[in-house]
């Protein structure tokens, strides 16, 4: 069984910060990528941006710039430093990790229950 605890979510003004922390664990032997995504209302979930285990990045267009995404493999946590943030950012923002449950495993998808939030203008 794995467990994602998500933190750091709130409101916060035009132009303020949040940074968001996943923290991963339980069952799991490796993971190779971590990353944020977000779901708006009304509208389908998107990724915000991803990290693996060598530290390869991806970023929304629409963060690039403005987000940073990192990550401490030796406590299988990532973070999501947000600034400069808009009321268009507001979501509910999900951490999803690819994991596997030993060497040579399938890898499989977990997402964490997600954190609010709101930017006002």
């Amino acid at each position: 069984q794995v467990q994602l605890v998500e933190s750091g979510g709130g409101l916060v003004q035009t132009g303020g910060s949040l940074r968001l922390s996943c923290a991963a664990s339980g069952n799991i032997f490796s993971i190779n990528s971590m990353g944020w995504y977000r779901q708006a209302p009304g509208k389908q979930r998107e990724l915000v941006a991803t990290i693996t285990t060598g530290g390869a990045l991806n970023y929304a267009d629409s963060v690039k710039g403005r987000f940073t995404i990192s990550r401490d493999n030796a406590k299988n946590t990532v973070y999501l430093q947000m600034n400069s943030l808009k009321p268009e950012d507001t979501a509910v923002y999900y951490c999803k990790i690819n994991y596997a449950t030993y060497y040579g495993s399938a890898w499989f998808a977990y997402w964490g229950q997600g954190t609010q939030v709101t930017v006002s203008s």
